[in-house]
């Protein structure tokens, strides 16, 4: 796994679900591979990384407050979020 990518929420689980495409969730040790109508909830704590070889729609549930990048500080880290 890129160290520099890697994610962790220490308080917060994160719920994912594919709604179109495929979605491969890496952890440590194993991969989670989601497809259409597929979810999957990252515990609080557990490293990962989202990876979509094409484009995938998700639906993501998480805290408001949660950094999109977990503790891995990067140029894909939203610090301002948008509303809608």
């Amino acid at each position: 796994m890129n160290e520099n990518y890697k994610k962790q929420h220490k308080n917060e689980n994160e719920f994912f679900m594919v709604i179109k495409g495929h979605l491969t969730i890496k952890l440590r040790n194993e991969n989670i591979e989601l497809n259409e109508g597929e979810f999957y909830i990252i515990p609080k704590g557990v490293e990962h990384m989202p990876v979509a070889e094409n484009e995938v729609h998700v639906l993501l549930f998480e805290p408001q407050s949660t950094v999109n990048t977990g503790s891995a500080d990067s140029d894909k880290t939203i610090s301002t979020l948008e509303r809608i």
